[in-house]
């Protein structure tokens, strides 16, 4: 699976639309959703916020794994 279709599938199944994940994320609807739509590459500090906001771990979101629970977090 895409990362792209991966961080859709999170946000709609925490019921965020993208204007309200793009305002946590400091940024505008329209940059956000070209994330989604994979016309721009996803930057690190991008993934990592993703990862925390959806409570899972940035392998999740690259598809290096299918285990949707987070690593424990570093100290």
């Amino acid at each position: 699976m895409l990362v792209y279709q991966r961080i859709r599938d999170l946000r709609e199944d925490a019921d965020l639309s993208q204007v309200k994940l793009a305002k946590l994320l400091g940024m505008s609807q329209t940059g956000y959703s070209k994330y989604e739509t994979g016309e721009n590459d996803i930057p690190t500090e991008i993934l990592i916020a993703l990862a925390r906001i959806h409570n899972t771990s940035v392998d999740y979101l690259l598809g290096l794994t299918g285990v949707r629970e987070p690593y424990p977090r570093a100290k």
